[in-house]
């Protein structure tokens, strides 16, 4: 492990079909957008290191495919995971209503039970919605997950929903101090603050 890194993450992003999982992992770790970006097959795994607050972190980011028929994946892709980012399309109501089931499947096979949870309403940049903001932040609330709306797209919210998440994460000791064979490590002074999204992003 690079010496001035403080620790490596597994990050999932996991939701329905053609929500647009892997356009925000494109624009997260590559800036690119690709309206014509196919389906995943199987698992999609990318690499990126960021800073928060001072604390750069390796993100080892997993994208799964949301179709039933890969669900065999499933066990394997969530062991170890210190954060998850739950997606969902505000112009589709099905995707958001069957978050409860990637709920429950984040809670059967996931191996940690304080991870870190950000639900992401993506693809704001269109019309027609059928899940507004409070509707979201009302579920994020209700199962105590970070919240953001976004768009691949335009970029919105996209570097910010990642950010959050870090940063949470990093708060959360436990989460990823073992990782490092028990190693101490001092966190700086902003750690304990807020969020660095200019309050964009509601963490409830």
């Amino acid at each position: 492990m690079e010496d001035d890194v403080l620790t490596t993450l597994k990050i999932l992003i996991i939701g329905e079909s053609g929500v647009g999982k892997s356009s925000l992992l494109l624009r997260f770790t590559e800036d690119t957008f690709d309206p014509e970006q196919s389906a995943t097959i199987g698992v999609d795994f990318k690499v990126k290191t960021i800073s928060v607050d001072g604390n750069k972190a390796k993100l080892a980011i997993w994208d799964t495919a949301g179709q039933e028929r890969f669900r065999t994946l499933t066990p394997s892709y969530y062991r170890g995971a210190q954060g998850v980012i739950l997606v969902y399309d505000v112009t589709r109501r099905e995707t958001f209503t069957k978050l409860d089931n990637w709920l429950n499947e984040l809670e059967t096979y996931c191996t940690r039970n304080d991870l870190v949870k950000m639900l992401v309403g993506n693809k704001i940049d269109k019309e027609s919605h059928e899940v507004d903001r409070a509707e979201g932040l009302k579920f994020a609330r209700k199962h105590s997950t970070l919240f953001i709306e976004a768009s691949a797209k335009t970029k919105d919210g996209v570097q910010c929903a990642f950010e959050e998440l870090v940063e949470k994460v990093i708060q959360t000791p436990g989460l990823w101090q073992s990782e490092n064979h028990g190693r101490a490590v001092q966190l700086t002074d902003e750690d304990a603050g807020g969020g660095s999204c200019g309050g964009y992003c509601s963490l409830v």
